[in-house]
């Protein structure tokens, strides 16, 4: 089998950059390790930049997000008591989020697929990529027990963090940069009414909270815990009686609790994995860089790697021009590292450090002082919160 592009991973990166590849005329065949269930039953971030609203109403996978996502045009920041809002519109010129879930993003991305004749092979075990460094690159999996290999021009590896694209180029050649954090989230799903009508972040003693949610009807949760933590040692009254303590007192008391439908944790580090590129294997989303969820820049972030991969290949194929794709590692690290300075920010403003007694504590103090009485301190988190621009 043949095909111009072999996109390693069936997640919402793979998927979208298929799909617009796929609009230009570019023949591709994405590789999933999982089925389509699994890959829909994975719970995730919902918060859209709007360069990814921009790009998903491009590659025509956007009506549904538009008919049921929420736009947010701010968020609080909540301390000591005390509650900041962070009016997204005002302070950068009308830029706003888009609440809609990544599950939904996902499921649109399979749906255009199948519509437009795609070819997504879920299931695909013992994926090896070959030949990186020649002009035949090639790929080869098992499915239902048999071999399979497809020849390709290009590869995209959008496997996330534990797949086989980023260990395929050689550690004499990688480059990685990380930070594990000494705590995790405790998430929960829930069928409840949002506390707010926007994300709360809190920042308490007892560690990080965040009110967040998926639509009217459903609620995302967390709280900091232990890195060591399991969801098992939590039930759901110990949940909710831990968020009251740590959110706005107003917002506890309104607070509406429920049976979770969804309960895990999820661990916080800082990854960057240098370059992108290895030959022909240009790597995208998680495969080569993870952020911690605070700030919601993970999905956002691999949509611009997926912008700038799929503009660099649609030069190539329409006017036989590489200069994009020799470029693509520089310059989408360049937005990632400053994605990853803002991530990294935000974690370290409103998480609870256990080695930040004294002085750790009064600068983090003071950070959140002069956010909440600077205007200027306030715009660049705006900036920030809505997305760099591409």
């Amino acid at each position: 089998m043949r095909t111009q592009v072999v996109i390693v991973g069936g997640g919402p990166a793979g998927l979208l950059l298929s799909q617009i590849l796929h609009l230009q005329g570019i023949d591709t065949v994405v590789l999933e390790r999982q089925s389509e269930e699994y890959v829909l039953g994975r719970i995730r971030a919902g918060v859209l930049e709007q360069g990814l609203v921009d790009l998903l109403r491009a590659a025509n996978v956007g009506d549904r997000m538009d008919r049921e996502g929420q736009i947010h045009e701010g968020f609080e920041v909540s301390w000591e008591g005390r509650r900041q809002h962070i009016n997204l519109a005002e302070l950068t010129g009308g830029k706003t989020v888009m609440v809609y879930g990544q599950t939904e993003i996902t499921h649109d991305l399979y749906d255009a697929r199948r519509a437009m004749g795609g070819t997504v092979v879920n299931k695909a075990e013992d994926v090896t990529l070959h030949e990186l460094t020649s002009h035949k690159p090639y790929v080869t999996y098992r499915k239902d027990g048999k071999s399979h290999r497809i020849d390709c021009d290009f590869i995209a590896g959008c496997d996330g963090f534990h797949g086989v694209s980023r260990q395929s180029i050689p550690k004499s050649v990688r480059q990685e940069y990380e930070r594990v954090y000494p705590f995790g989230w405790l998430g929960i799903l829930s069928k409840t009414s949002p506390v707010s009508s926007e994300l709360i972040y809190s920042q308490h003693e007892r560690g990080f909270a965040l009110c967040s949610m998926r639509n009217p009807k459903l609620s995302r949760y967390y709280i900091q815990c232990s890195s060591s933590d399991s969801p098992e040692n939590w039930s759901d009254e110990a949940f909710w009686e831990e968020l009251k303590r740590r959110i706005p007192e107003d917002a506890a008391q309104k607070l509406e609790v429920g049976p979770s439908i969804e309960k895990s944790i999820a661990p916080l580090r800082s990854f960057v994995s240098e370059p992108l590129s290895y030959g022909r294997l240009f790597l995208a989303g998680d495969a080569a860089h993870i952020v911690p969820p605070t700030g919601a820049k993970g999905l956002n972030l691999a949509a611009s790697d997926v912008h700038y991969l799929s503009t660099a290949l649609i030069e190539f194929y329409k006017n036989s021009d590489d200069a994009l794709l020799s470029a693509y590692s520089e310059t989408a690290l360049k937005r990632i590292w400053k994605a990853m300075r803002f991530s990294w920010w935000m974690t370290t403003l409103l998480h609870k450090f256990p080695e930040n007694k004294g002085f750790g504590d009064r600068i983090q103090q003071t950070e959140l002082e002069y956010l909440f009485s600077s205007r200027a301190a306030q715009t660049a988190l705006a900036e920030n919160y809505v997305g760099l621009p591409y």
